[in-house]
């Protein structure tokens, strides 16, 4: 798989993960930017130990960590609402809400849950952020359990 290939195949979907970590646009973009700056100079070590989607989440996991431990802070708060992939117009205020609960939620919670809804196997969620796979399994379900109770906060205020 070539560069360009891996790069339109991944991008929005780094994008999105990154909005995950950093909530914030531009940030998110400038660390999506870093990663794949990062995949193309290491390509060619790439030992397809692991599946390139699963090296490339890694690889962006780790760059949004060591982005907010820079800046010595944990975002929180209202997502913008300048993701890429608009969803049609009866659902961006559900859509948005999610996101805003998501952002709320402590960091690994946001990081497991960011990829699950990449629809990342629950096998590689454990291999970037190195729990165990049932570990995975019982914190996605915990973690969709406090998106519900939140949601239905949000929207009982509303």
């Amino acid at each position: 798989m070539s560069f360009e290939e891996i790069y339109d195949t991944y991008y929005s979907k780094i994008f999105r993960v990154c909005m995950g970590y950093m909530n914030d646009h531009d940030r998110a973009r400038d660390v999506a930017q870093e990663t794949f700056i990062t995949v193309w100079q290491k390509l060619a070590t790439f030992r397809n130990e692991s599946a390139i989607g699963t090296w490339i989440f890694r690889i962006a996991s780790n760059h949004c960590l060591r982005q907010l431990e820079k800046e010595n802070r944990m975002p929180l708060g209202e997502m913008p609402p300048e993701l890429e992939d608009k969803p049609p117009p009866d659902i961006e205020g559900q859509v948005q809400l999610l996101y805003k609960c998501i952002a709320e939620l402590p960091e690994i919670d946001r990081i497991i849950i960011s990829l699950e809804l990449e629809d990342v196997k629950q096998a590689e969620i454990a291999n970037i952020t190195g729990l165990s796979e049932s570990n995975i399994r019982v914190k996605v379900y915990r973690i969709k359990e406090k998106l519900s109770q939140k949601f239905k906060q949000y929207e009982q205020q509303y």
